[in-house]
């Protein structure tokens, strides 16, 4: 749940060329095929470029991605495929909101979408992590999928940005438009996939990071139609009566500002052993993240902070607000609860979901996060559709490994790994490995590879 404030723009566009060709029977090898026909149902703005290579490697330093939107969510290690040429389609549906400075349009429920020359018949979707943008989970998932073939889809959510509680007219309006804004854009791209290569997606997959992963959760409860599956990594929890974050960040607050020990972050579900993390997450993301998801469901609450911004200077915006130390959710008004519940995740998933978390995440701790979810899922009867496995030395940003690299473990090795067991899962009715935390070698490449089912233990 990055803060980001905005990148300069880009001053001049990547010039492309469009070569003409042909669909092929398996779904068009020709350069950047029926471009021309490639129109996104509902847009108010869109734009596509016909390009030599999709990836981040093609890419960066062109107006096409967001490198500085990525920033902190791989590991500096990180080895990406590259060379995958088709088109890019970037655009924004109606939506009143201007959070978004992307392409100098601002303009909020930005997209991007991807259409890679060689097709393998799927679609993936996601939305941004955090307060991110649509490029801003490029190098963690746009880049591996569609090396592999996939057509790929990814939405701001329609409102970015640490002010992004400003958005709508009553509580629990903004986080409410993430889930429309990613249905939208899943009903779209699928048209569009259809337009490009002449036959609709033969499977759809939902997937992202944090918010992302929350996403993820709350489309395969609420719009199983749209979908195959899903990978959530780290997915926020929202629940009516808690937990959610903001049952588990005011004690990190409390801790921040001398009022609370460290039993009291241990209680609210903290890992012991994260402990050298906190540090960092006192001054990146405990106060910031707290206030603006407080002033997103609980508005009444300490008006004058954030009030009417979260700050104008990075210090202003990552300042946690002193009266959050104190927040109760739990005792809080019922309509805070209502607000939250417009949101909340059920467990009740229709489609085959893979969770993932980290062990050692010092932002939505496992134990008051994915370890509830995963009990949800049971309580609904779903179980056989859910998997849940635990990263050791897993932190909520992989880009911390290369601070610690002798105490965490990047995931998205993991995550690719469980992508593929996902579709095999799907596809190929593969069983995934049973619930398990998957341990930390010893040794070895962790920032390339990841066995789920290697060094691991059942839960």
């Amino acid at each position: 749940m990055r803060v980001s404030r905005g990148v300069p723009l880009f001053a001049a566009a990547l010039m492309v060329l469009t070569v003409p060709g042909s669909a092929s029977a398996d779904g068009g090898a020709g350069h950047c095929a029926r471009q021309e026909r490639a129109t996104v149902p509902g847009a108010a703005h869109q734009q596509s470029a016909c390009l030599a290579d999709l990836t981040t490697s093609g890419l960066a330093g062109t107006p096409y991605t967001d490198m500085a939107d990525q920033a902190g969510l791989t590991a500096k290690g990180t080895r990406n495929p590259s060379g995958v040429p088709g088109v890019q389609i970037d655009g924004y549906f109606p939506d009143s909101s201007r959070f978004n400075a992307t392409h100098g349009w601002g303009h909020d429920a930005q997209f991007v979408i991807r259409l890679p020359d060689h097709w393998n018949g799927g679609l993936v979707v996601t939305g941004a992590p955090g307060t991110r943008k649509q490029y801003a989970t490029d190098t963690a998932i746009s880049d591996q999928v569609l090396a592999q073939g996939y057509a790929y889809a990814a939405t701001d959510k329609g409102n970015n940005g640490a002010d992004f509680y400003r958005d709508g007219k009553r509580p629990g309006d903004a986080v409410a438009e993430w889930n429309a804004r990613t249905t939208q854009l899943t009903r779209a791209a699928r048209k569009v996939v259809a337009q490009r290569y002449g036959r609709a997606p033969r499977r759809t997959y939902m997937t992202g990071i944090s918010n992302g992963g929350y996403l993820t959760r709350w489309q395969l409860e609420n719009h199983p139609e749209l979908y195959d599956g899903g990978v959530d990594w780290e997915g926020a929890l929202w629940t009516a009566h808690g937990p959610t974050l903001l049952t588990s960040l005011p004690a990190a607050v409390a801790r921040t500002l001398g009022s609370a020990g460290d039993e009291a972050l241990y209680d609210a579900g903290f890992a012991h052993g994260s402990e050298f993390l906190w540090p960092y997450h006192e001054k990146a993301y405990w106060g910031v993240t707290q206030k603006i998801y407080r002033a997103e469901f609980d508005p009444s609450y300490d008006a004058d902070c954030p009030g009417v911004s979260a700050g104008s200077s990075a210090e202003q915006i990552l300042a946690p607000c002193a009266s959050d130390a104190a927040y109760d959710y739990t005792a809080r008004p019922a309509a805070v609860h209502r607000a939250v519940a417009r949101v909340a995740l059920s467990g009740r998933i229709g489609k085959p979901m893979i969770t993932l978390h980290g062990d050692l995440d010092a932002l939505l701790p496992e134990a008051a996060d994915s370890d509830v979810y995963a009990r949800m899922v049971d309580e609904q009867g779903r179980g056989r559709l859910h998997r849940y496995y635990v990263i050791e030395g897993g932190t909520h940003v992989d880009g911390l490994y290369d601070t610690y690299p002798n105490r965490l473990r990047p995931i998205l090795p993991c995550y690719r790994s469980a992508f593929d067991v996902l579709t095999g899962w799907v596809e190929r009715g593969v069983r995934p490995p049973a619930d398990r935390t998957v341990g930390r070698p010893a040794g070895g490449d962790v920032v390339g590879s990841c066995a789920l089912e290697g060094d691991a233990r059942r839960r």
